[in-house]
């Protein structure tokens, strides 16, 4: 057995791993689906019910609830490609990612949602692709520039979603814009997270010599000038963001209630 043998049976492992918790989760999408058309079982009332009770609950299983089957079909591909990306390249803080997408997205939209019932992981798969976009980016590593290409290129249309002026009276265009922002903010925060290796394991795979991890160019301290400017730099970023962040509520807020105060 040679050691590109290994390394080509240890990525496809990886990517296995990678994909498996997509998987699950769409399954069950779908099997909650079938039995919803089988059987007379109303599941809508599980949505986002914003600023009530008892639509709590829709922030954990809203995104497993669909209208009909075209609303699921249109999510699924999206939902299974970003995640398991995710999952591939971003391992350290998959978890953290996904979860902070689908439950931040969802309580948000629980504040500043219309009066209705809000289902569906189209808020999901928002969030997803602006961390992608937005990390690649950020990050400036081949491997996740390339992503955030590859998202821009496939879903990059997917912006018009978040406008409601764009979006049809049934489409919850506020379910996608809160994953958006989400997704955004969440990359913003772990843009220094999970950064990718210098050399991947193709190009090292006919040598022995191996880059140690205290050697690694991630973990060379920088001069004390380049780490002040560094700090202002991301000070000054996160005040746009939450700019920008409050720009966004402040417009949804005026959108949705600003008839009632004039």
């Amino acid at each position: 057995m040679t050691k590109r043998y290994f390394m080509i049976k240890g990525e496809l492992q990886r990517i296995k791993i990678a994909m498996s918790i997509p998987f699950v989760l769409l399954c069950a999408m779908w099997i909650i689906h079938l039995v919803t058309s089988l059987f007379p079982i109303e599941l809508g009332v599980y949505g986002v019910l914003p600023r009530t009770i008892h639509g709590l609950k829709g922030i954990v299983f809203a995104p497993f609830i669909h209208g009909d089957w075209s609303h699921l079909m249109a999510n699924s591909l999206p939902f299974f490609v970003l995640s398991t990306t995710l999952f591939y390249f971003y391992q350290k803080i998959r978890f953290r990612v996904f979860i902070g997408i689908w439950i931040f997205s969802e309580a948000l939209l629980w504040l500043g949602g219309r009066n209705s019932y809000h289902i569906g992981a189209s808020g999901v798969v928002y969030g997803l692709a602006a961390f992608l976009f937005l990390s690649g980016i950020l990050r400036r590593e081949k491997a996740s520039m390339v992503i955030s290409l590859l998202v821009s290129f496939l879903y990059g249309s997917m912006i018009w979603g978040v406008l409601p002026w764009f979006s049809k009276p049934n489409v919850s265009w506020e379910g996608h814009l809160w994953g958006f922002l989400v997704g955004f903010l969440l990359a913003f925060y772990y843009k220094k997270k999970d950064r990718q290796r210098k050399k991947y394991s193709w190009e090292t795979a006919d040598t022995d010599i191996e880059e140690s991890e205290e050697d690694a160019y991630w973990n060379v301290p920088l001069p004390e000038s380049e780490t002040r400017k560094r700090k202002i730099n991301i000070k000054g970023e996160t005040a746009i963001i939450l700019f920008l962040f409050l720009a966004f509520v402040a417009f949804l807020f005026l959108f949705r209630y600003g008839k009632e105060f004039m």
